[in-house]
């Protein structure tokens, strides 16, 4: 905060130090505070985990001093210099931390895998050549059409060092955390070379980006790299997957026997591994390379149909699909990709009819058969969406339409089976059967897709909008165990975010959205909140661990609803005043509905099966006890008078112009405000309670009329002052004496002069409350009239 307000007052180099000053602060306090060397019980390990984090902070401090323009005009070197250490170390220290946080959430057994997955993700954001951002385009230099070493960011040293960390790192991390069974059995061995040559592949893909610049420039070289290496890992990695995937988890799906289910298998795999690897390289462009191409995808397709038990009777479906699919990714034919779904839809129907449909299993809340159908739907529409893509764009519809089936059916196969318990058909409840990573990956997956398909134009705005809605609803699921929390969020979602998504390009040029538009969108908000109130409720439940009160509840959805129009107003009606101060009186209605809990008829609350079971538990009696009952109906005044307050700054009720107006105003926040001061503090005091309103009703009178004076208001405003000074005294003596005498009653002559000073005090006490929240409501409303 302090270097914030340092550069705001153009003082930037104090700002500077100031991010130096405050990052030295925290790394030197979480040294002090942290416990590392304990959690993992080791010295060595502690230490390391400290200078991690100490580096991570170091680098954090690099980014914020790139952040100030005065550096990169005053230091131009020291910029570059920054910019190189930040790519040449970023890779290590984020892949540690990533791996770390990912190891306290789900465990050590699979640690070297989740290091490897992360150092390929930031090898690639990082190590792939890149120009620096900092150079000037006179600076960058191109000869020939090739950019020169001199204006990448990173070195060739940097750049060795990173392919040495994405092959052998993960690889030294397993060794040091299995030692001792690494070579236990085949499937340890398999681990180690796994991870060794997978990310070599990774590497070598990487090269077709320039990746390996710094070993040679030389076309031909690299690409005899690409192959002769790629083919060797990929031998290696698909006999590993063999082993530690196929025939350990799968095996019972192979309906071959030994010793020939070895060989098909590998046939089957290699072959497959071997005719990506050559569509990826761009390998089959010329005549023999295509039959090549076409007779390794027949052989595969139609020895893998054997592999799974496909009927003998039906084995030419699967080598048709073959050569339909080898046609479409050599000769780019789109009738071919459709002959091949729909052979490969009869296919997959076919596998599962054999090998699920007949088994009496329930899973989900429903039966194994109903899941086989939505899986080969989902099949069949994943596997057209490619083809119906590359139509022509009047047909691009056709994906799109594909596209948001596709997404539907997934929000509610996951829905499914990460919400509802596994029901069997012997009547046993089992845990959740879908694990939390899968719904983030398929969510982060479907939304790279959309992305991807949205910047090549092969779909339109509103199916991004759509696509993005729904897949982005599935997150809440992890936090909220409500059955439909899918979808009311992605109702929630398609009604909040058309101005951000749907309107973007149209938002910069200002209100491009009709009023009835705007109206509309309103209206559909509304709703929207109005169907997520059960959501809402179980997360304020989950949060506060009890049962939320109805004018919590109420609140919630009030504030949600306004923050909800806030895309609407901010980005298309920013030049409507009304509209604006609307959406201020909206919100902090809900936030004092929040914060005060008023107690709302039973008319207006919405009692469903979930809520009138929370609310019936009789947990909070036995953990609680009984709470002594206290009127709350005061608290409506109270937000009356605020509202009524809001309203007048805000203009939207124009008391500055009708003084008609500004007098019920003024009498009206009066009262409210008495009659809540006297309900809330002086319930017992009935004869305070007319003195308590009509000074406050001077008041309010007095500092409306004060600022916003009328053609009588100099003549009677006078008159009003003098009787709120002279009610002050009134009422200030009055309450002493009551709260005496209600302590008291006719003992006063009797008691102690201990006694006597005790009863004095409770007096004095009551006397200064009273004149304590005179003043605050004089002071509230001094703020009103400003």
């Amino acid at each position: 905060m302090i270097a914030y307000i340092l550069d705001s007052v153009n003082f930037k180099s104090g700002a500077f130090f100031g991010v130096w000053a405050s990052l030295i602060t925290a790394q030197i306090a979480f040294y002090f505070s942290s416990s590392l060397i304990f959690t993992f019980n080791s010295i060595p390990l502690g230490l390391l985990a400290a200078f991690l984090c100490a580096q991570t902070n170091f680098l954090i401090g690099a980014w914020a001093s790139l952040q100030f323009k005065w550096i990169q005009l005053e230091n131009p070197t020291i910029v570059l210099a920054l910019e190189r250490l930040l790519f040449a170390c970023v890779p290590f220290a984020a892949s540690s931390i990533f791996t770390w946080a990912t190891i306290s959430a789900v465990g050590m057994q699979n640690a070297a895998y989740y290091l490897m997955v992360f150092n390929c993700v930031f090898y690639w954001m990082f190590a792939i050549p890149r120009v620096s951002s900092f150079r000037s385009k006179q600076e960058v230099k191109y000869h020939g059409g090739e950019v020169p070493d001199d204006n990448f960011i990173l070195s060739p040293l940097e750049c060795c060092l990173h392919t040495l960390n994405l092959l052998f790192f993960p690889l030294v991390f397993h060794v040091a955390s299995h030692y001792s069974v690494i070579f236990s059995s085949a499937a340890s061995v398999c681990d180690l070379l796994l991870l060794f040559f997978i990310p070599f592949l990774f590497q070598l893909y990487a090269s077709t980006r320039g990746a390996l610049w710094w070993v040679t420039k030389n076309v031909n070289q690299l690409h005899s790299i690409r192959v002769v290496n790629g083919a060797v890992a990929l031998i290696v990695v698909v006999i590993c997957l063999e082993v530690r995937v196929v025939f350990h988890s799968f095996g019972r799906y192979i309906q071959v026997p030994p010793p020939l289910n070895y060989l098909l298998v590998t046939v089957t795999m290699l072959g497959g591994a071997a005719g990506a690897g050559v569509s990826a390289l761009g390998m089959n462009s010329d005549a023999f390379s295509y039959w090549a191409f076409t007779a390794l995808t027949v052989t595969v397709s139609s020895v893998g149909a054997i592999v799974v038990g496909f009927p003998v009777l039906f084995l030419p479906l699967p080598a048709i699909a073959g050569f339909e699919f080898a046609r479409f990714v050599t000769k780019k034919s789109l009738s071919s990709y459709f002959s091949f779904v729909v052979l490969g839809s009869l296919i997959v129907t076919l596998f599962v009819l054999h090998n699920f449909w007949d088994l009496n299993i329930w899973m989900a809340g429903m039966s194994l058969k109903s899941f086989c159908k939505l899986i080969i739907a989902h099949v069949i529409l994943a596997m057209s969406v490619p083809g119906l893509a590359l139509l022509p764009p009047k047909l691009h519809f056709l994906a799109e339409i594909c596209l948001i089936s596709h997404a539907l059916l997934l929000c509610h196969i996951e829905n499914r089976f990460f919400n509802y318990p596994g029901y069997y058909y012997h009547g046993m409840e089992e845990d959740v059967m879908y694990p939390s990573y899968m719904v983030i990956l398929t969510t982060f997956v479907g939304l790279a897709l959309v992305r991807r398909l949205s910047v090549d134009r092969r779909i339109g705005p509103k199916t991004v909008w759509i696509l993005t809605c729904l897949y982005s609803s599935k997150l809440p699921m992890l936090f909220i165990s409500s059955k439909p929390v899918v979808w009311v969020t992605a109702v929630l979602l398609l009604a909040v975010t058309p101005p951000m998504l749907l309107y973007k390009e149209k938002s910069r040029t200002g209100s491009k959205m009709k009023p009835w538009k705007g109206y509309v969108h309103g209206g559909v908000v509304v709703l929207s909140i109005w169907l997520f109130r059960e959501t809402i409720f179980e997360a304020l439940q989950w949060w506060n661990g009890r049962a939320p009160s109805d004018g919590l509840l109420l609140g919630f959805c009030i504030a949600m609803t306004g923050l909800a129009c806030v895309p609407i107003v901010a980005l298309h009606f920013s030049h409507v005043l009304l509209a604006k101060r609307c959406l201020v009186l909206v919100v902090a209605t809900g936030l004092l509905f929040i914060l005060m809990q008023p107690p709302i008829p039973l008319a207006w609350t919405y009692r469903s099966d979930i809520i009138s079971a929370a609310r019936q538990s009789s947990d909070d009696i036995s953990i609680y006890g009984f709470l002594a009952s206290k009127p709350t109906w005061p608290s409506w005044l109270l937000i009356v008078a605020i509202l009524l307050t809001l309203a007048a700054v805000t203009s939207i009720i124009p008391i500055k112009y009708v003084v008609e107006l500004r007098t019920f105003f003024s009498i009206a926040i009066g009262i409210a405000l008495g009659v809540y001061i006297s309900a809330e503090y002086f319930l017992q005091a009935v004869v305070l309670h007319a003195l308590i309103v009509v000074t406050m009703v001077c008041a309010s009178v007095f500092v409306v009329f004060t600022h916003f004076p009328s053609a009588s208001s100099t003549k009677l405003l006078p008159w009003v002052f003098a009787l709120l000074v002279a009610l002050f005294p009134v009422t200030y003596l009055l309450e002493g004496q009551l709260r005496f005498k209600s302590i008291l009653g006719d003992e006063v002559g009797n008691l102690a002069d201990e006694d006597r000073k005790l009863s004095t005090l409770l007096a004095v006490e009551g006397a200064r409350t009273s004149l304590l929240g005179f003043i605050c409501s004089n002071l509230h409303a001094h703020s009103t009239g400003d």
